[in-house]
């Protein structure tokens, strides 16, 4: 099997510009990922429902405004859309380590910060999958999408032991301004981006603009197209578990097994080494399997989730990491290749709503997971959720078998921008 690193995007100035951004916020991010449950956790001292609360105020925007937002995307620019909302969360963020210094940092504190970023991670999101075929032609989509989420899943693999040496060094709260320089670092090179961005052309069917029957249309893109349904069924129902079993992992890292905070990002940095094979192979894999089966296969390693339940002793880093790399494999094999099949078969006019659409949808579940998850924890315990999530997980596969997805061979021709 040959890992194929090189391709037409490495001469792309832009993109090397948006590419060197998002790998920045990618990196630091990782510490505010973790950072942000262990102040909640070790010293707030909060219980699992109030855990699962602060996770789900991280993503209740999606279900609740991811629509809105699909049709305010079709209609401007996408990158200052981008520029604005990463000043918002560097804003955002530099508020945790002033509260932390002047002594009135506090949960109530960290709901809010949770639902503003979640609300500034909407808008990005959408506007960042949706800006990228206009950034790069469509042949190079899919190369685009492998690069970033090379850097994602390096950011995976070094982000967490990083994390943990900062929260071991100046503490919790502290190493959050590492992720505010990030998000500053990111601006900066959003703005020198050169190539213009294409005015938006949104509109209804019938041409004329009308939000809610933009609206409609952006949600009929989905349910109107069994690939991107099934695409959708299947990612929801894979972050509804997760996000169960994640609420619960780090109360079993902390409560149960006694980890402490300087030690237990190595076991994410281990398990997200997954990721960088997963990058690595995705290519040679989908070549050798074929496009349905490799998204199929991606789906069934969210059961090795399970692996954390295997009796651990001293072994608990080892065993929590080989767990999440066994289901990390997966995910970016499954990313590369479910959004650059949705972003191809989209003309250019419905890629914000099909985007902000697709998100409402399998985000939406993220909220649902960890309010399940965090509830779940009090009432029957922290391994029966870890159980419960890991097999609503690895359940996904069904959307998969199931459907159209199966049967493709390999990504269906782009769509013409203006069709």
């Amino acid at each position: 099997m040959r890992f194929r690193l090189g391709g037409n995007l490495w001469h792309h100035s832009d993109f090397i510009r948006f590419w060197t951004g998002d790998t920045v916020t990618q990196f630091t991010g990782q510490v505010t990922s973790l950072a942000l449950p262990t102040i909640a956790v070790l010293t707030l001292n909060v219980s699992g429902f109030q855990l699962g609360l602060l996770s789900a105020l991280s993503f209740i925007a999606f279900p609740v405004l991811g629509l809105f937002v699909g049709v305010w995307m079709d209609r401007m620019r996408r990158r200052p859309v981008m520029i604005a909302v990463n000043l918002v969360r560097l804003v955002t963020l530099a508020s945790i380590p002033l509260a932390f210094i002047t002594g009135v940092l506090s949960l109530y504190q960290l709901y809010v910060i949770a639902l503003i970023m979640g609300i500034c991670t909407l808008f990005f999101d959408v506007a960042y999958q949706s800006y990228l075929p206009s950034l790069v032609e469509r042949e190079n989509v899919v190369e685009g999408n492998q690069k970033l989420q090379i850097s994602a899943s390096g950011a995976q693999v070094v982000g967490p032991s990083i994390a943990s040496l900062l929260m071991g060094l100046i503490g919790a709260a502290m190493s959050i301004l590492v992720d505010v320089m990030g998000f500053f670092v990111s601006v900066v090179m959003l703005f020198s981006i050169r190539k213009p961005e294409p005015a938006p052309k949104a509109d209804s069917a019938d041409g004329g603009r009308h939000f809610f029957g933009e609206m409609k249309e952006g949600i009929r893109v989905i349910t109107g197209n069994s690939l991107l349904w099934s695409q959708a069924g299947c990612t929801a129902t894979q972050n509804l578990g997760t996000n169960m079993y994640f609420v619960a992992l780090l109360l079993y890292a902390y409560r149960i097994l006694g980890i402490s905070k300087s030690v237990i990002g190595f076991a994410f940095s281990l398990g997200a080494l997954g990721f960088l094979l997963g990058v690595l192979a995705s290519t040679a894999l989908t070549k050798r399997l074929g496009l349905g089966r490799t998204i199929a296969l991606s789906t069934a390693l969210n059961l090795g989730l399970l692996l954390v339940l295997l009796p651990m002793g001293n072994l608990s880093l080892l065993i929590i990491g080989l767990a999440l790399f066994v289901s990390n494999v997966g995910i970016p094999i499954y990313n590369i290749n479910q959004v650059s099949l949705r972003q191809i078969i989209t003309p250019d006019r419905l890629q914000g709503r099909m985007n902000a659409t697709m998100r409402t949808i399998v985000w939406g579940t993220i909220p649902a997971g960890s309010l399940i998850g965090g509830i779940l924890t009090t009432l029957i315990g922290i391994i029966p959720t870890l159980l419960a999530g890991a097999i609503v997980g690895g359940g996904s596969i069904l959307w998969i078998l199931l459907g159209p997805i199966i049967r493709l061979r390999k990504q269906p021709e782009p769509v013409d921008g203006e069709s």
